[in-house]
């Protein structure tokens, strides 16, 4: 069995070879505790360069790649870190070796996962068209409209479609590492890691971690006044239809505008905004979970706490016990 986690070492930055390094070093203690516990098949994990020639890092470390990809005929999993790759036309040469290598590969039978904004490198292979994705909540609106048809899934912290994997953003790469260490060794194996490593297990949303920033980099005059118009009266009683007509827009091509625009219904909008007020005030303000309620615009306890769930994750209670800092400080 055959690892190859990308080496990429141009238009890298930390966050690259952090994943590189925690990578290499969960799946080569997996594949020792696999061993030591009696298994048999050998594991190869390689830090894998776009060409032989020398590599430089980022201006803190310099990865020492095992080996290039023209050395290897055949992988089984490849490993796409972060990095700050934004689409094929953007790319360097060794990048757009990766990209070509990594589409090959997976014609012949490999598996793919992306790390965080590793997914614009995955994106440039043509293999998520028509799958669904997850990266970084910072870096999707951005993906989004570079590819927008293809299903980016942002409250998703790992997915899991015809051999590609992508996950969440930051160093919740962790979590599809030891998701791809149970599925290529066992569960047990897995446990182990996240003993050692002191990982969370079965971490599946990464919802309660965004932040909203209001999806506005497009030119539909019409949906940009409508957002400003949520965010600035979001506590108030708002009839989607009423918004509508006050941009002289019929309901339904007022909704396909918004959705084309944001990627969210108006109403998905506007629930969005009130949560994110919410959530500012569970973290910074001792109100309670009613106060906060009536506050961003909900009378009903139900509607609000299913609301908030779907958005981050927790309900309000649970959110306002992790994250409020004035109960933190006593």
């Amino acid at each position: 069995m055959r690892i190859s986690i990308l080496a990429i070492t141009e238009q890298s930055d930390i966050s690259t070879t952090v994943c590189m390094a925690g990578s290499y070093e969960i799946f080569t203690r997996a594949a020792a505790y696999w061993k030591q516990s009696g298994n048999r098949g050998d594991f190869q994990i390689q830090l894998v360069s776009a060409s032989r020639s020398p590599v430089e890092g980022n201006h803190l470390f310099a990865p020492k790649p095992h080996c290039a990809i023209d050395d290897i005929k055949k992988t089984d999993l490849i490993l796409i870190p972060a990095s700050q790759i934004r689409g094929y036309g953007t790319t360097t040469a060794d990048n757009k070796r990766f990209i070509k290598w990594v589409e090959q590969q997976y014609k012949e039978g490999a598996e793919v996962a992306s790390m965080c904004s590793g997914i614009f490198l995955l994106a440039s292979t043509g293999l998520l068209d028509n799958r669904t994705c997850s990266t970084h909540w910072a870096v999707s609106e951005q993906f989004r409209v570079q590819h927008p048809d293809i299903d980016l899934k942002t409250d998703k912290l790992i997915t899991d479609e015809g051999g590609i994997y992508t996950n969440g953003g930051a160093y919740s790469f962790l979590h599809l590492v030891l998701y791809l260490v149970e599925k290529y060794f066992d569960r047990q194996t897995a446990v182990y890691c996240a003993k050692v490593f002191q990982i969370d297990l079965d971490r599946s949303l990464q919802a309660e971690f965004s932040i909203f920033d209001g999806h506005k980099k497009h030119v539909d005059e019409v949906v940009l006044n409508a957002q400003t118009y949520f965010e600035d009266n979001f506590p108030k009683k708002i009839s989607i239809e009423v918004i509508a007509g006050k941009y002289n827009v019929g309901r339904r091509n007022f909704d396909r505008r918004f959705v084309k625009a944001t990627g969210l219904a108006p109403l998905d909008y506007l629930q969005r905004v009130r949560v994110e007020s919410a959530k500012r005030s569970f973290e910074n303000t001792r109100k309670t979970v009613n106060e906060v309620m009536y506050e961003v615009g909900y009378n009903d306890p139900k509607a609000f706490r299913e609301v908030f769930h779907r958005v981050t994750g927790l309900s309000p209670l649970e959110y306002r016990s992790k994250y409020n800092i004035e109960s933190k400080l006593g």
